[in-house]
């Protein structure tokens, strides 16, 4: 595939080579089917690719997921890992939402059960949780103290508080807390704007969805993961709210002064960074963890509340409709982990941005429920086609640093969205297909319509094709609450 633009290389039909040159320090490689390469170059993400393939300590390749987009200094789909002694750690390799992630939740109740009970249910939870820019709760009440707590422990916290229960932690990334957060390295600015939103979606492509299993692609691994045909899911999706961005805009201009600091030649501004062990590093690390553990707690509280939603708008207790955690991925975030190097274990600050971990089975890292399989893989789609379950391999181990997808990738920005349906009642198109949405506002629906996505299965199927991720069962949606 030649392009004027870029040097592209095809290395088969799922993975595309831009070859080290100039100031790169390692290849690009672009996981992509030759349509969907197409598609990508019409945006600067794969510029983006080089763009990272430039900074100091970076370890293998700079890569990106199928879903990869334009983004703030890294694409969105962008992975990348560096060395601890050389490498750096960049805001920008995580985003303004931190750990923004996903969790799936099962039940024991099938679709035929929820039969005219579902206009109830997204009404219900529309109430309980609060959606769209700038929500927040009225009946939560943290104290300094507590969000500190928040801050520090993350979901620990939640369960403490009796917002879920201790098998829930078992069944999160990192049970829920990313270790050495420090509060005090958090700005006040960021602390008020987090403490009023514990426990809400927000704005954007965030919601809660009730789907229910529609195809089920590994039988033994589904029932490892106790999911089968037909059975009602719930899908959380939504990240660290304001504190997350604030904090990720407080350290950019620290950044901006490190890498001058540290004479960081940058091939943009948006890529400022710090050594990751000099003090600009462990505080952006430390104040960055606060926020992921923010993140945590957030959908563990939503998870409380969804779960209270389901006893009254459908009048089941816990025990009848038995809703347990499968699992909770982050999706932005810098983690420290071990990873393969040129045939030697080594240890690796990880950038995911936009892209989920994807242990093998047996990792240490991979819940013992699940260590039989992998680590779930846990993919979103838009609120009008389906979302996916994979599991993560070997492979994704060795080529990825363990990473695939995160979601569909948007094709078209908010703003083309909503120009684009302009005249349009989205919500009444999906309630035809019988889907029902609720959001904060008309606009919401609009900007978030199916088409301003990517196929989320022609993604799925490059990631399962190139091996970094195993297909188990497809989810459609029932209803959706959006931010």
């Amino acid at each position: 595939m030649a392009d004027e633009k870029y040097n592209i290389q095809k290395i088969d039909d799922y993975r595309w080579r831009i070859p080290r040159e100039g100031k790169m320090r390692v290849d690009g490689i672009i996981y992509a089917d030759e349509r969907m390469m197409t598609e990508i170059q019409k945006d600067e993400s794969l510029q983006q690719v080089i763009n990272v393939s430039y900074l100091p300590g970076i370890v293998s390749h700079s890569l990106a997921m199928p879903d990869i987009h334009w983004g703030y200094g890294f694409p969105i789909g962008g992975v990348a890992a560096f060395d601890m002694d050389e490498g750096v750690v960049s805001p920008g390799g995580v985003g303004y939402d931190i750990n923004c992630g996903v969790r799936l939740l099962r039940t024991g109740l099938q679709r035929v059960e929820l039969a005219g009970k579902m206009e109830a249910l997204v009404n219900t939870l529309f109430a309980n949780i609060p959606s769209g820019v700038g929500s927040h709760r009225k009946d939560l009440k943290l104290s300094h103290q507590d969000e500190k707590n928040v801050l520090k422990n993350g979901a620990v916290w939640a369960v403490s508080q009796g917002f879920g229960t201790k098998e829930d932690l078992d069944h999160i990334e990192e049970r829920g807390c990313i270790p050495g957060a420090d509060p005090e390295l958090v700005s006040t600015r960021a602390l008020e704007r987090g403490r009023a939103q514990l426990g809400t979606l927000g704005s954007g492509n965030h919601f809660v969805e009730v789907g229910y299993v529609s195809e089920v692609y590994d039988e033994k691994v589904a029932r490892v993961l106790g999911l089968e045909k037909d059975a009602i899911t719930i899908v959380v999706h939504t990240g660290s709210r304001g504190l997350g961005y604030q904090v990720c805009d407080d350290f950019i201009r620290v950044m901006i002064e490190a890498a001058s600091k540290y004479q960081i030649e940058l091939p943009d501004r948006q890529l400022c960074c710090a050594p990751i062990n000099s003090p600009e590093g462990r505080k952006y690390l430390a104040a960055m963890a606060c926020a992921a553990n923010y993140a945590f707690t957030n959908r563990q509280m939503i998870t409380h509340w969804v779960r209270e939603s389901f006893e009254q708008a459908l009048h089941v207790s816990p025990k009848e409709s038995r809703i347990s955690l499968v699992y909770d991925v982050c999706h932005n975030i810098a983690k420290f982990e071990d990873h393969i190097v040129d045939g030697q274990k080594k240890r690796l600050c990880v950038h995911r941005k936009g892209a989920t971990r994807a242990f093998p089975p047996g990792h240490p890292s991979t819940p013992d429920a699940y260590k039989a399989v992998g680590q779930p893989v846990l993919i979103p789609g838009d609120m009008g086609r389906c979302s996916y379950v994979l599991v993560g391999t070997e492979k994704a181990y060795l080529d990825t640093f363990g990473s695939t997808c995160h979601g569909a990738g948007r094709t078209m920005s908010r703003g083309q969205a909503i120009r684009a349906t302009k005249g349009r009642n989205i919500a009444n198109e999906l309630k035809e297909k019988g889907i029902l949405v609720r959001a904060d506002s008309r606009s919401t629906i609009g900007e978030e319509a199916p088409e301003a996505y990517k196929d989320v299965t022609e993604v799925v199927d490059v990631v399962e094709h190139a091996g970094i991720s195993r297909k188990v069962v497809q989810l459609k949606p029932l209803c959706v609450i959006k931010g």
